[in-house]
């Protein structure tokens, strides 16, 4: 195998794929990037592939290829070598159990894994529907953020998604707070009902990493046997998970459909006093809120340690309402959502409030809700 490649091509290519890298592979060649060159009908091409058993990342560049041909080469030891190779068209060559890269005057010898080792990796299931990559992104990291980091609650570490038509519907949630977000999108059959439960970490580097391109396509496995799977394809790159098993919680029961009061604030002010505020608080003391006809009062810490108190502009339509959140839990809403007034729906001071941005319609439902559970305070 002999090609030639642009440095910055390469690097970002075998990047995107050292991704996917178990960090602690369960066989060898599981920490192996495998590279292909090849000719085909649209062109010489050389695709990296990486692949864990549960998710896979494949990647295919365009190159100038003397000798086609197939190796296994070290994932990270490749991306580190890539990323510091100086401007200019990389060489690869593989002979005789080594990879040797050449780039500039600098030259790297790699030994080889066995390639008749590694696993096949999974078919992408059929197209289902497409996104604009952009808005995907967005709406994924919007509702990644409520997703569960607790491996003994698989079902909670997921992002739940639900299609139903030309409609999206992404919720997740680790029990003290939940997330969900609607979007359109173009589905391939408008006829089409689906739900599945993708990794919450998996899902949101994926759609990050596939804004190259303008729409990504999803592609959604049909089968009743548990081995469901999802894939995503959007500028030259394609991965696929493995779904999640288990009952995640019926969310749509918690939504409060009306409210005692709600409250608008101006979100990057309300931040910013958040995160003063909270520098006084100890790990896990939450954060009181006091909203009043024009004004939220903004109080941590008690008599017995260090205290803060500020007092920003408000405005608040209905009852009084004295409320403590998380101080984490109420930012990550507070930057989740896309507007510059942060809109707190309430109904009392032991219940869930939703937070919203302000729709530009009031008549419009806001697509995005972050939903967070208060603490309860000592009396």
């Amino acid at each position: 195998m002999k090609f030639r490649v642009e440095r910055d091509v390469l690097a970002d290519a075998v990047a995107w794929t050292a991704r996917a890298l178990p960090v602690r592979p369960s066989v060898p060649v599981l920490a192996g990037i495998l590279l292909d060159a090849s000719e085909g009908e649209s062109g010489q091409k050389l695709k990296l592939s990486s692949f864990d058993y549960e998710v896979s990342a494949q990647v295919s560049v365009d190159i100038d290829a003397e000798d086609p041909g197939t190796t296994l080469v070290s994932g990270r030891l490749l991306a580190e070598i890539t990323r510091n190779l100086p401007p200019q068209t990389v060489e690869i060559s593989a002979d005789a159990g080594k990879v040797v890269v050449s780039c500039g005057s600098a030259k790297f010898t790699l030994l080889t894994l066995p390639v008749e080792d590694y696993p096949t990796l999974p078919e992408m299931p059929r197209v289902t529907g497409s996104v604009g990559s952009d808005v995907f992104a967005a709406a994924v990291s919007q509702v990644a953020v409520a997703a569960g980091r607790d491996d003994t609650l698989p079902m909670l570490t997921g992002v739940r998604v639900e299609i139903e038509g030309d409609t999206v519907t992404l919720a997740s949630t680790d029990r003290y707070r939940l997330a969900v977000r609607e979007l359109s999108w173009s589905p391939e059959n408008s006829g089409l009902s689906a739900v599945a439960l993708v990794p919450a970490k998996t899902l949101a580097e994926t759609a990050k990493s596939l804004t190259g391109g303008a729409e990504v396509s999803i592609a959604l496995s049909e089968t009743e046997s548990g081995e469901g799977m999802i894939g995503f394809e959007g500028g030259g790159r394609r991965t696929t998970t493995r779904l999640l098993d288990g009952e995640f919680p019926k969310y749509r029961a918690l939504l409060p459909d009306s409210f005692s009061s709600v409250a608008e604030v101006q979100k990057a002010e309300f931040m910013e006093a958040v995160k003063r505020v909270s520098l006084v608080a100890e790990r896990n003391t939450p954060l009181r809120l006091a909203f009043s006809d024009d004004r939220l009062v903004l109080e941590a810490g008690t008599g017995d340690e260090a205290q803060a108190v500020e007092v920003l502009d408000a405005s608040l339509d209905g009852d009084e309402i004295q409320i403590a959140f998380n101080s984490a839990f109420l930012l990550d809403g507070l930057n989740a959502i896309d507007s510059d007034i942060a809109r707190l729906q309430f109904t009392t001071s032991t219940k869930p409030a939703i937070i919203t941005g302000k729709p530009a319609d009031e008549a419009a439902t806001a697509d995005y809700r972050y939903l967070i559970m208060p603490v309860r305070l000592s009396s």
